[in-house]
């Protein structure tokens, strides 16, 4: 396949600049009325939503490929799992971060403290999206970005404003349809939590959502609370920030969450993934009293790390995997998704690594223990940041990615308050494909590994990072293509 994917209809759409803002008008509409809103960065209000960015038509996608990502989460749920239980590999492949990062030091330190004291709960549940770019240097296949085990987000908003399928409806393109993948995300993370609830085995019992002091993606968080309302009417959510939780919430004597009077069954969290969460002492030790609890968290603590991206660098090792896979033929499958993941610690492989990303910059991604979009380096400023710290621990804290190359095609970018010329311009874009996963487990025993829907997210080829979140990227959804 060229580095070029033709769209999925012939462009630009033949509208006239009447019929085409029309359309363009109609489907913001559509989509901010089916709960494709998002609250505004620039002017925040508790009683407003601005539409959320998305492109006018799906972005095209292999569907050989699109299938390999669906068959493999199951895998990667359960590699997630059994590293998350390797206090050893933990360890061993975030000794050297800790040191020199203070967030990733901070989680580790409630790992530890929890890990001492004796797991008070010994069921988890993981919602987890394996992120994915295809690579034209490798015969146009997917290769993993990263693994996010924590705030997974998106599930709920792309499956539940399904727009593109309103686009073709408006176009009269009804035989293209079918070639929109069913996508069931929302159903399936909610009905995650609630067998977690159903495991915990205590009808009075309450789910506890965690979320930001400001929450700009309302709609997507919401839209669990309400699918979880839908499918378990009974179950009572209690959303609550970390801030909040340290003032209002405790721990009973034997170790019961208690929040308004409930003993919480399952905490969700969809903050608690950046420094920006915790304003001080209090938000950790908000996270700390809920990871004492005997609350199912999701994720615990120890799913936490797994996701961290020194965690991802080190499973790509040669032979890593197979400590934690028996089976070769799956070792082989989830190998063939991972790109170049390189160690910068003071030691001879991270010396070999900082000299290839000095000689050439470009081919590369530099970055830290973070989530939540827009901190990774690229090209000139991977040089500054390694000259800067060359001789120091800081670059431990760091790792280095083969920079995957996808294919370019073209779109439209529709955002909030863009004019007519803005909406019809044709912009060359990459596209990122994120499958979602479901694990429950009760110790050792694996109750639930699903597969359980998709997201898509575009971005322009001129921008680096890919966060809706962060208002780079945009929402998609796959157009399949045979190969």
């Amino acid at each position: 396949m060229a580095a070029n994917l033709n769209p999925c209809i012939s462009l630009p759409i033949n509208l006239s600049e009447n019929d085409f803002q029309d359309l363009v008008q109609k489907v913001k509409d559509w989509t901010i009325m089916h709960g494709g809103g998002m609250r505004s960065k620039t002017q925040f209000s508790y009683d407003s939503l601005t539409v959320a960015p998305f492109t006018l038509l799906p972005s095209v996608f292999p569907r050989s490929e699109f299938q390999k990502a669906v068959a493999i989460q199951p895998m990667l749920n359960e590699l997630t799992h059994r590293v998350s239980n390797d206090h050893e590999f933990l360890y061993s492949c975030l000794e050297k971060t800790i040191e020199v990062d203070e967030f990733t030091r901070n989680l580790y330190k409630i790992y530890e403290t929890t890990k001492n004291e004796g797991f008070t709960q010994s069921r988890c549940l993981g919602l987890l999206r394996s992120d994915y770019l295809l690579d034209v240097c490798n015969s146009t296949s997917v290769k993993q970005v990263e693994m996010n085990t924590i705030a997974s987000s998106f599930g709920g908003l792309t499956s539940s404003a399904p727009t593109h399928r309103f686009v073709f409806q408006q176009l009269g393109m009804l035989d293209k349809l079918n070639l929109l993948p069913e996508n069931k995300a929302l159903q399936g993370l909610s009905s995650g939590i609630i067998k977690a609830w159903e495991l915990f085995n205590e009808k009075d019992s309450a789910i506890l959502v965690i979320i930001e002091n400001q929450p700009m993606n309302i709609c997507d968080q919401r839209f669990h609370q309400f699918e979880i309302a839908r499918q378990r009417p009974e179950i009572k959510v209690i959303v609550k920030t970390l801030t909040q939780m340290s003032n209002e919430a405790k721990l009973s004597d034997s170790k019961d969450l208690l929040v308004q009077g409930k003993k919480v069954a399952v905490v969700y969290y969809r903050a608690g993934y950046s420094p920006d969460h915790y304003f001080g002492e209090a938000e950790w030790s908000a996270r700390l009293m809920i990871e004492r609890s005997t609350a199912i968290k999701c994720p615990n603590i120890q799913y936490h790390l797994a996701g961290t991206k020194k965690v991802q660098q080190a499973l790509a090792t040669p032979g890593t995997l197979e400590r934690f896979v028996k089976d070769p033929q799956k070792v082989a499958e989830i190998r063939k998704v991972f790109t170049g993941l390189y160690a910068l610690d003071l030691d001879e492989n991270g010396d070999k690594a900082v000299k290839m990303a000095l000689d050439a910059p470009d081919r590369f991604v530099m970055k830290p223990q973070r989530e939540g979009g827009g901190n990774n380096l690229y090209g000139e400023d991977i040089r500054i940041k390694l000259m800067s710290c060359m001789k120091s621990k800081e670059r431990s804290a760091w790792i280095l990615m083969d920079k995957i190359n996808p294919p370019v095609q073209q779109n439209y970018l529709i955002r909030p308050n863009q004019d007519y010329e803005k909406n019809s311009t044709l912009s060359e874009v990459l596209s990122e494909m994120g499958i979602f996963g479901i694990i429950l487990c009760d110790g050792d025993e694996i109750v639930i590994n699903e597969q359980v829907g998709h997201m898509m997210r575009t971005k322009l080829t001129s921008c680096n990072e890919g966060g809706v979140h962060a208002g780079d990227g945009v929402l998609d959804s796959p157009f399949l293509i045979d190969d």
